[in-house]
């Protein structure tokens, strides 16, 4: 499968399209404008970033405690009830004087629930897709993203202005309930991927295994902590420049929706066709450098018409997630492919926040612009050291078509599926106010 027509072909495919672009587009509309209430009432750069992207922190706990559902809950059901969970939550978000506490114990069940939800939608991607499907449909659903951000933003900036905060968060909560509708209506009813009851012990049986091979782990590491810290830098849009926030976000995505178009459609099949030569090898560490690179600059507060192109060439680096999720699921074990993306998606998503309270702490000492700099320079210097450490994973990987490196917990358990079988998360690099 080479074409977008061949990929919309598939029936099952345009449902979780459209799922995905509602569900991406309410999120993108709510998380500004939560973290503009927050901001407003607080004017701490530190609490409207863990408000924007502080349902992220909570996404290791559902990783950790409750990710064996992945697999075992029905698809249709799950997707259906967890948007009208997030429904529910948003709408709650914008009841007027609701205490700071009460706000981030709604931010931290959304984290739980979509920590379990992400699980289910990508794995669901990896059972309608072809084999060699996969990497194609995950970059359509990360341009889908970046369309829906770009326009969400906008709308979200529009309806901030016309209706308050508040409105555009009510706003938000209607578009989760359409999303409800897409997946119960669009979507066929299928069998959980595993059987036996979802429980702690599965979840931490299984990630024991997904943690117990080092070229597996450096992938994972690859694929949280340069993303995150880079995400730690877009969380101090609002407190960086309050005005220009929303065309900040959406020139993040707009670069995003690039990189993802150029990497999905063009560089990987090349890459490919090119068999284990050194452009496959290094092609994802050159796209994570360029995702931190330009970000020092803002150090130095560059003119907003720089600064909106600094941040959509940076932002074209997201795509190296695609490269590194066929990687994971080159020495991913078949039959565990939902608990890895939901591995995955939580644990970046997880760092996302870490590295969003972090920048916000840093903020407050110093500026929104230098934290912006020493976050960028703390990606660099991972992805460096990363790349050093992970010589010859992915040659490995790509030589054996197995799961290269693990351990004896892993012979037996799955063969190892081919390089772009599975799937891994939210997103591209699942902006935290777009949260899978």
């Amino acid at each position: 499968m080479r074409t977008y027509r061949e990929l919309f072909r598939v029936p099952q495919f345009r449902p979780l399209f459209a799922l995905s672009a509602v569900h991406v587009a309410a999120s993108t509309v709510s998380g500004p404008a939560l973290g503009i209430l927050v901001y407003s009432a607080t004017a701490s750069p530190l609490l409207a970033a863990l408000s924007m992207f502080g349902s992220s922190l909570a996404q290791m706990i559902g990783a950790t405690l409750l990710m064996s559902a992945a697999d075992r809950l029905p698809p249709r059901a799950a997707m259906t009830g967890t948007a009208l969970a997030f429904g529910a939550a948003t709408a709650v978000l914008a009841v007027p004087g609701l205490p700071l506490p009460a706000v981030f114990t709604i931010i931290l069940v959304e984290g739980v629930i979509a920590a379990v939800g992400g699980g289910v939608r990508y794995g669901l991607l990896n059972e309608v897709l072809p084999r060699d499907g996969y990497l194609l449909g995950r970059s359509v659903l990360n341009m889908c993203t970046g369309l829906a951000q770009v326009g969400g933003y906008a709308v979200g900036g529009l309806l901030v202005a016309a209706l308050s905060a508040r409105g555009a968060l009510l706003v938000a909560a209607a578009l989760y309930p359409v999303g409800a509708a897409i997946a119960r209506f669009g979507l066929a009813r299928r069998p959980p991927r595993a059987t036996g009851r979802p429980s702690v012990a599965a979840t931490w049986r299984v990630n024991a295994l997904l943690w117990s091979s080092g070229p597996r782990r450096r992938t994972y590491l690859a694929l949280w902590v340069p993303n995150g810290l880079v995400v730690g830098c877009e969380s101090l849009f609002v407190p960086y420049a309050p005005d220009h926030a929303g065309l900040l976000f959406a020139s993040a995505a707009l670069g995003m929706l690039v990189g993802d178009t150029a990497v999905g459609r063009f560089l990987a099949p090349r890459l490919r066709e090119g068999g284990n030569g050194p452009g496959r090898r290094w092609a994802p560490t050159a796209l994570l450098l360029l995702l931190a690179a330009p970000y020092p600059v803002f150090a130095a507060r560059p003119a907003l018409p720089l600064a909106l192109a600094l941040v959509a060439l940076a932002s074209v680096g997201f795509a190296a997630s695609l490269l590194l999720q066929e990687r994971l699921m080159a020495l991913t074990p078949d039959g565990v492919t939902g608990q890895a993306l939901g591995l995955h998606s939580s644990g970046m998503l997880t760092l996302q926040g870490v590295a969003a309270t972090l920048a916000g702490a840093v903020a407050e000492r110093t500026s929104p612009g230098a934290a912006m700099a020493a976050m960028a320079g703390a990606s660099l210097v991972v992805t460096l050291s990363l790349a050093v450490a992970g010589r010859g994973d992915a040659r490995a990987a790509d030589a054996t078509g197995a799961s290269a490196g693990t351990g004896p917990t892993d012979a037996g358990a799955a063969r190892a599926k081919p390089a772009g079988s599975g799937a891994a998360e939210p997103g591209p690099r699942a902006q935290g106010v777009s949260t899978e």
